[in-house]
């Protein structure tokens, strides 16, 4: 089974690699996708009790019920992608029987709860982007009928923009905040997850707080069901009574008293300066979130980065997002760009690769460039660093805003999700063509790209 925070890229790529692996390998090997629609060629109840070991390259929680008593080994999607033979060798010799109740994860051999931050905020971050997008694109499309269409009670801008922004966008938070604390708590920490992130929002401590809540619920909520006994004649309240009533408490006063206000003055300091900074501090925002973006191309940093920017629309700050997504878009296009100018440099299998990078590209998804950083990781991270700083510098000198945190170039077919549209094309242009004619210059000659070993 392979799932990641997005549901998107890392998802079906690892599931791909894992399955040209295993049959390289002599295996008869299923993968279960848990993408962005839900789960993909779902594993039958006779595949899974024929199975000799279970892989779960899962970056998120799911779950894993339905393997107890198998041999279950526990990696991520980047490990899986990037190494799918070895992921599978070591899934052979080391996976061990587990009873099936804890979520999974992205640390092998160890329980969900021991994981640290990482994987719950990416849980939430997953749960929360859809809200995200279908806010942003509605919020983009109210500004179709004029900028200040929505003013006008009883019209479809109005609608659009009450669904969009006053709805969708609202649950952003709460959302976050549940999910985290699902992550961390299982079912019992989603209700004062989403009460303490519904605090959050309406206090004032948008994302940051929200972020807070979820963990403070999460782990009260964990620490209830650890250490809190109860008779057994009553110990069945306990999931759907006690954990709520104290962890919602819990969260809802340490919110109240403590958290929220420090909280939404750090928000509203940060969100002033990002609004007010002048194009020198934007242009050096624009560098650092560029080069986080291609660090890891869908790794820890590059995903950091994300989650920075779409916090930030919670806001109504939409410049980081801009310079996020244009930056993710270039390594991709950057190597299809090298695989098609300096062909001569590259084999027929890294040319086939170099154009399915391209489109990928065009989508905003950055581990299009995976296939060549896993063989030439010394010359292809520099280049895709290079270009992706300078896009996100110009996307931020050029003020480019950004109303939904996917999509692509097909954001362009949404008016005014991305303005302005011809300066924000052509800061992705020039860093695209910084990355890959700077990588056609500096590599090598044809070698195979690792795609799937």
């Amino acid at each position: 089974m392979t799932a990641c925070p997005t549901g998107v890229a890392h998802t079906f790529m690892a599931a791909e690699a894992l399955a040209e692996a295993g049959k390289a390998m002599g295996h008869a090997i299923r993968v279960e996708t848990q993408g962005s629609v839900g789960a993909q060629d779902l594993l039958t109840e006779k595949e899974i009790a024929d199975a000799d070991v279970v892989v779960l390259a899962c970056d998120i929680d799911v779950d894993p019920s339905r393997f107890a008593g198998k041999r279950i080994y526990r990696t991520s999607t980047s490990n899986a992608l990037k190494k799918p033979r070895p992921t599978l060798e070591a899934a052979l010799a080391q996976a061990s029987v587990e009873d099936g109740s804890q979520p999974s994860g992205n640390s092998e051999g160890k329980s969900a709860k021991e994981k640290g931050v990482y994987k719950h905020l990416l849980t939430g971050v997953s749960f929360m982007l859809p809200m995200v997008v279908a806010g942003g694109l509605l919020i983009a499309l109210s500004f179709v009928f004029g900028i200040n269409a929505a003013e006008e009670e009883g019209s479809l801008a109005a609608a659009l923009m009450t669904i969009g922004g006053g709805t969708a966008f609202a649950l952003m938070i709460p959302v976050l905040a549940g999910y985290i604390a699902y992550s961390i708590a299982d079912r019992p920490g989603i209700a004062p997850g989403m009460i303490g992130g519904m605090l959050a929002a309406d206090i004032g401590s948008g994302f940051i707080g929200g972020i807070l809540a979820g963990f403070l619920a999460g782990y009260v909520a964990l620490a209830v069901t650890r250490h809190v006994k109860l008779p057994s004649s009553i110990e069945s309240l306990k999931p759907i009574l006690i954990i709520p009533l104290i962890a919602s408490l819990v969260t809802g006063l340490v919110m109240i008293y403590i958290v929220g206000e420090p909280v939404a003055g750090i928000l509203n300091a940060l969100t002033n300066f990002l609004e007010t900074m002048g194009s020198t501090n934007a242009v050096l925002l624009g560098i650092l979130l560029g080069a986080m973006m291609c660090f890891d191309l869908g790794g820890p940093v590059n995903k950091a980065a994300y989650t920075f920017g779409v916090g930030l629309l919670a806001s109504e700050t939409y410049g980081p997002m801009a310079a996020i997504m244009a930056a993710g878009m270039v390594p991709p296009i950057g190597m299809g760009i090298a695989s098609l100018v300096a062909r001569s440099k590259f084999s027929a299998p890294e040319r086939e690769a170099g154009k399915a990078s391209f489109v990928l590209g065009m989508c905003f998804i950055s581990e299009g460039a995976i296939p060549f950083a896993a063989k030439d990781p010394l010359r292809v991270i520099p280049a895709c660093i290079l270009g992706g700083a300078l896009t996100g510098a110009l996307s931020m000198l050029v003020g480019a805003k950004l109303m939904a945190p996917h999509g692509g170039i097909f954001v362009l077919l949404i008016p005014n999700a991305i303005t302005p549209v011809l300066l924000y094309l052509g800061a992705i242009v020039i860093g695209s063509l910084i990355t890959g004619l700077s990588y056609a210059m500096i590599k090598r000659g044809a070698t195979q790209v690792a795609i799937a070993s």
